[in-house]
């Protein structure tokens, strides 16, 4: 039986990153995956192969709606190749596992793949294609999660379907009803509704993204409604039904009128659930809580001393970056470091077009704790960078404190705002001010030069461009 430093059980990006560092820290380590690929939900079956879907449909959108503005003639009508789309897709979830097999050799990480389950607090039974047996002076549980339901849906993954399926269909549908507005499934919707299919979303809440500030929902549904996407806010769904190829989608909003949609498939996105099946988890002696997550406390460490679990198996927000965050800092801690996350500052990401950002908090949340504020915002249609792009949706919102003009929030919708938000992580790990964000230079043209006139706008109101 081979002995290790520490196991890791699940190759998300937790789980792959917490070997790693565990590995660059002179642990021996183990890292072990159920499925035959490395990278979890992540890189198999949702953040990259969505975002691989995104961009390819950004780019056919782009063809039959901006290239004639652009002076770029197509002869001939612009077609879809949805199985070639697919094709494209796949190929880059490969390249990205294979790219993580690279790392794990790099840094002698042995992986195993089969079902990794507690025999006892450091004993783990892996059951591949044969049954192999470890042991694991610490272990690290990153199982990450799989889709949610309603207790009411049966889904046959043919026209009832979760995100897995969605990123795999043979064709585009002709009407999609997705359930639950937050990321994945408007996500997922936009692929689709670029690629021509009529797309709905039912939401329970009285906005889209719920949990991010309330401009950024009201812009993004501006936004896809121009793009002819329907919502149905403030709607319980009641019930879901297929019959043959029609599925039916039955729901009722607050005051009890009910809706009626019909469509030939349903996209269930309604959130993500902890994963432990399999993981025999009592027999370690590691407790979960009634949500079926791994309870934890706040250096990550379980009811069992010897064992630590990361990313989306327990509380906070499922996120790829959250999970590598928590990876890293497990590791450093078995090496005797005294890591810290500031979990206000993981920032949050749409990546719709425009895409939507954020860190900190909202205002909904500043005014609920009473917090004196105020506010700055510019919209990017102000911005020479996006009308030579043509992507003027959309604003860059700074909250800073009233009294001392720190940084408490930004939220931002608009193009590659994905990738700007990084800035104002940083300004707020290192607590900056917003005129300490607005004295800053900024490059002209950029669609960066937002983020400079919303903090001169919450400085003193005094943006210069508008």
């Amino acid at each position: 039986m081979k002995s290790y430093d520490v196991a890791i059980i699940g190759s998300g990006p937790g789980g792959y990153v917490a070997a790693i560092r565990c590995a660059q820290l002179g642990m021996k380590t183990a890292l072990i995956e159920k499925y035959d690929t490395l990278g979890g939900t992540c890189l198999n079956v949702g953040c990259i192969p969505s975002k691989a879907l995104l961009d390819s449909s950004h780019h056919y959108h782009d063809a039959i709606t901006h290239f004639e503005k652009h002076g770029i003639d197509i002869p001939g009508d612009v077609k879809v190749n949805l199985k070639q789309m697919i094709a494209r897709k796949q190929s880059v979830v490969e390249e990205n596992t294979k790219g993580i097999e690279f790392l794990m050799d790099k840094n002698k990480v042995d992986v195993y793949h089969g079902l990794g389950s507690f025999k006892d607090a450091t004993h783990i039974e892996i059951a591949g294609k044969e049954k192999t047996e470890i042991e694991a002076k610490h272990s690290i549980i990153a199982t990450g999660s799989k889709p949610a339901s309603l207790p009411f849906i049966e889904l046959d993954k043919e026209r009832i379907i979760t995100s897995t399926e969605a990123l795999k269909l043979q064709e585009v549908p002709k009407h999609l009803i997705i359930i639950g507005g937050g990321v994945i499934g408007l996500e997922l919707g936009q692929v689709y509704n670029r690629l021509g299919a009529q797309v709905s979303v039912v939401e329970y809440m009285d906005r889209i993204i719920p949990g991010m500030d309330g401009a950024l929902s009201r812009e993004l549904t501006k936004v896809l409604k121009k793009q002819k996407v329907k919502f149905y806010l403030s709607h319980k769904v009641t019930g879901v039904s297929r019959k043959g190829e029609k599925i039916t989608v039955e729901a009722e909003d607050k005051k009890g009128k009910s809706v009626s949609l019909e469509g030939d498939y349903c996209l269930v996105s309604v959130g993500r659930k902890p994963y432990t099946d399999g993981l025999n988890a009592e027999a370690a002696g590691v407790k979960l809580n009634d949500r079926g997550q791994v309870e934890v406390d706040e250096h990550l460490r379980t009811s069992a001393g010897n064992i630590y679990a990361i990313g989306d198996v327990v509380r906070g927000a499922m996120l790829a970056h959250k999970a590598e965050e928590e990876g890293v800092m497990v590791a450093e801690i078995l090496a005797g470091q005294k890591p810290h996350i500031d979990y206000n500052l993981i920032p949050g990401v749409v990546y719709t077009w425009p895409e939507v950002a954020a860190v900190g908090k909202t205002e909904e949340e500043l005014k609920e704790a009473g917090v004196a504020y105020k506010s700055g915002q510019f919209p990017m249609r102000a911005l020479g960078r996006s009308r030579a792009s043509m992507d003027t949706d959309g604003f860059v919102k700074i909250l800073a404190d009233k009294e001392t003009d720190e940084v408490l929030g930004v939220h931002m919708i608009g193009a590659r705002v994905a990738d700007l938000i990084a800035e104002a992580v940083v300004a707020m790990e290192y607590r900056a001010s917003a005129e300490d964000i607005a004295r800053m230079s900024h490059a002209h043209p950029t669609y960066a030069e937002a983020v400079k006139e919303a903090a001169l706008a919450a400085t003193d109101n005094r943006p210069l461009h508008s």
